[in-house]
């Protein structure tokens, strides 16, 4: 079994259809057997973002994680300290907040990262794109 943890991006466009994704990201989410990971700091930015307007949500931050995490088969994953605290050290190549502590929690996981931003790779962390 592999596993890997979504971006926010990757998350939502596989909830639209994946026609947005790339053909291995697909592929990658849908092998069977695949551990497909969705952090806890995408419901964060997702409820930043909703309450800013800058994205509509179909319900309720907290109905919609669960609903698309459940009906999808991925698992959410938790924030830990550990996480938190290293995104102190992570070199800042990214200054997107959300994507740094992604970032950490991918190392810290040993994971790679499904998403389209390839600033990610400055980070040793291998992507699926």
């Amino acid at each position: 079994m592999k596993a890997a943890l979504l971006d926010t991006d990757a998350f939502l466009f596989w909830i639209a259809g994946g026609t947005d994704l790339s053909p291995a990201a697909r592929s990658f989410i849908r092998k069977p057997g695949n551990e497909i990971w969705v952090s806890l700091v995408t419901a964060w930015e997702l409820a930043i973002k909703s309450k800013q307007g800058k994205i509509k949500l179909a319900s309720p931050v907290a109905r919609f994680m669960n609903q698309h995490v459940e009906s999808n088969g991925f698992r959410l994953m938790s924030i830990e300290l550990d996480d938190v605290a290293g995104v102190e050290t992570l070199p800042l190549h990214h200054s997107d907040p959300f994507d740094r502590l992604l970032i950490t929690q991918a190392a810290n996981r040993k994971l790679p990262i499904v998403t389209s931003d390839d600033g990610i790779e400055a980070y040793s962390i291998k992507r699926i794109w």
